[in-house]
């Protein structure tokens, strides 16, 4: 195959060769795009028709996230229906005139192969070139009409509004097995967050056993590695058993915080443990050699080098293969505790471990899981993808610094430092974020408003867990950049998800609904938010304002698509609260690490808190705060109006209650 990058000299050459474009869009741990590879894209004679009549241009969707958004729109337009891999025709000029997603290499449940489709497109393009270019022209019409901004509408971001959004949200709850809707479930990692801070503000029992319920559902099933921790990308059924086995580094960063902020809040033992595993994981499994984070494991484990992978080789057992490996008591053990049965849970007979119940003799479990895991991981193992994308990491270095912090496990803010002063070396250019590297080479793709924003975000985490100035001052830089090339000029509060200096496409894509990650606007709701508690009295201003109004117009999402709305509720959850903001005052020689305010700080302030610690004076939040006779002090703020300085952990305790 002569596959093209996405580039100017691409699409030259098709206008030269006056064929269409052939348009892959893919991931590397999708497995269905490692099929069509396979079955088609390798085989010579389909590689043939491809070459001789388009010019095919491959894209990863996660290293260009504008071009899968706006190629994607053009396919649901079209179809009803969207996923991967994409698979797009195009006019020489890039205009979409024919869409859809997998093709078999032979018909299939009325599904042309996709060589017929591939020679039945090149027909139309030598024969019927008018009907060609009236679609494209209809479908681009549309595109750039549906990238419009959000509709007005005359709601305020206020409680009313908020518990409108959670009481829409839990009336889609699945009581039974947890989740919202139905199959396939997907982790709601950005609505856990949201729910827990809705309890916080509000109180509400049946917020948090929702979450709780949720939680513990995912945590338990197939969806979760029951042996070395993290979650996969969603389970194909409504009770979390069988998994899409890919795990993707956006999924087990946002799952971290919320199964942190679960465990400070409920105080639950498995929510605690899971996050714990879920930072482990990172830690051993996406973790590369310069402390960023690879973006996933592929969902396929390849068995056999002459054929396409296989989904789940790596992590499923059948009784036999336990009692092999564990010896029939623990074996015959193992079988009961992970719910490994004689005719399976997934193919073949085999079974997706899972954990119904916690077993009561914690070091059989801790041994068995060890053995387990020794054995799995001498079996072939499937494939990661070294990318280290900004966002990703942004989300990553957000929670293991606001989950190290809160847990007091302190080697994670360690790990997230290192991970953000390896973006900052490779990952911003000229005061500009670039979206991914390979290997600490960074790629060409310019970053895109998630970029700039999770990054930020993390930035400010670090921050908030180390006192550190600097972490302030280059997130402050970053969300500079960030206002000054993805703001809606006509619009204000509105945001692109492309920079005004980007490449132009045939419509500059913008989505404010949450899907498997935040939106990038609402995650620039998050930066923008933090930063105005953060930043000095120079700049916090203008933060305020332009969170506020981001947060204004999306009150129609919380308002219409509540479920699609999860990391604005996380937000506007903060900024109607104040956001709370806790300034403690260390004692001459106190770090933050041995300060039980702080401790405390950390452990009760709701979500979305703005918690800083350090000397009088070392960061704008801690300007004119001393200690108070010598001992350290606790400053609590809810917007514009302040407490009086608190110096015990009752007292801040009682303060945050209120």
């Amino acid at each position: 195959m002569h596959w093209q990058e996405w580039s100017e000299d691409a699409l030259a050459w098709a206008r030269e060769r006056d064929v269409p474009i052939l348009l892959s869009v893919g991931y590397a741990a999708c497995h269905w795009c490692h099929v069509m590879a396979h079955e088609s894209f390798e085989d010579e004679s389909t590689a043939r028709v491809m070459n001789e009549n388009f010019v095919c241009i491959k894209v990863d969707r996660e290293e260009r996230p504008d071009i899968d958004a706006l190629y994607m729109n053009a396919t649901v337009a079209m179809t009803g229906q969207g996923g991967w891999p994409m698979t797009c025709f195009l006019t020489p000029t890039a205009e979409p005139f024919y869409c859809g997603t997998y093709y078999p290499k032979t018909p299939r449940g009325g599904m042309p192969s996709f060589t017929q489709l591939i020679e039945a497109i090149a027909q139309t393009w030598q024969t019927r070139r008018d009907d060609v270019h009236e679609a494209a022209a209809g479908v681009v019409e549309a595109l750039r009409q549906g990238a419009g901004e959000l509709p007005a509408v005359d709601v305020a971001i206020g409680p009313e509004l908020l518990d409108h959004a959670v009481a829409a949200v839990l009336r889609d709850e699945d009581r039974s097995y947890g989740g919202f809707g139905g199959a396939p479930k997907f982790p709601p990692s950005a609505l856990l967050e949201g729910l827990l801070r809705s309890y916080e503000r509000t109180g509400a029992t049946e917020t948090l056993a929702a979450v709780e319920r949720t939680a513990e559902a995912m945590a338990r099933g197939g969806i979760y590695d029951q042996l070395a921790g993290g979650f996969a990308r969603y389970a194909v059924d409504t009770r979390w058993v069988v998994p899409h086995f890919e795990k993707m580094l956006y999924d087990n960063a946002q799952l971290l915080r919320a199964y942190g902020h679960l465990a400070r809040r409920g105080g639950s033992l498995l929510a605690h443990r899971v996050a714990e595993e879920i930072a482990q994981f990172l830690f051993t499994d996406l973790v590369t050699d310069a402390g960023a984070y690879a973006s996933a494991l592929d969902a396929d484990t390849i068995v056999d080098p002459d054929a396409e992978g296989v989904e789940g080789a790596t992590y499923v057992w059948t009784p036999a293969e336990l009692i092999a490996e564990l010896g029939p008591d623990d074996g015959a053990w193992a079988i009961e505790v992970f719910a490994v049965t004689a005719a399976g849970t997934f193919e073949h007979g085999t079974s997706v471990l899972q954990l119904p119940i916690d077993p009561t003799d914690i070091e059989q479990f801790a041994r068995v899981r060890t053995a387990l895991r020794v054995a799995r991981d001498r079996r072939p193992q499937p494939a990661r993808d070294d990318k280290v994308i900004a966002a990703w990491n942004g989300m990553a270095i957000t929670a293991l610094a606001e989950a190290g912090a809160a847990l007091g496990h302190y080697e994670w803010v360690r790990a997230a430092a290192r991970c953000a002063e390896h973006l900052l070396d490779v990952h911003v250019i000229d005061g500009r974020v670039r979206r991914a590297s390979l290997g600490g080479v960074v790629g060409s793709a310019e970053g895109v408003l998630e970029d700039y924003a999770w990054f930020v975000t993390g930035l400010l985490a670090l921050h908030q867990a180390t006192g550190a100035p600097d972490w302030l001052v280059r997130a402050q830089e970053l969300l500079d950049a960030a206002i000054a090339h993805f703001a809606d000029d006509g619009e204000p509060g509105a945001w692109f998800d492309t920079a005004d200096d980007a490449e132009v496409l045939i419509a500059r894509p913008r989505d404010p609904i949450d899907g498997a990650t935040p939106s990038g606007a609402a995650a620039l709701a998050e930066a923008l938010l933090t930063a105005s508690c953060l930043a000095g009295p120079e700049t916090a201003g203008r933060y305020g304002e332009l969170a506020e109004v981001t947060l204004r117009r999306a009150a129609v999402v919380l308002a219409r698509a509540s479920r699609s709305a999860g990391h604005w509720l996380t937000v506007a959850e903060a900024a109607v609260r104040g956001p709370i903001q806790v300034a403690v005052s260390l004692a001459e020689g106190a770090t933050n690490g041995d300060s039980e305010l702080l401790d405390e700080a950390r452990s009760a302030a709701p979500g979305g808190a703005v918690i800083v610690g350090g000397s009088a004076d070392s960061t704008p939040l801690l300007a004119d705060r001393p200690p108070v006779a010598g001992a350290a002090a606790a400053y609590v703020c809810r917007g514009f109006v302040c407490d009086r300085p608190v110096l015990t952990v009752a007292e801040l305790r009682a303060a945050l209650a209120r």
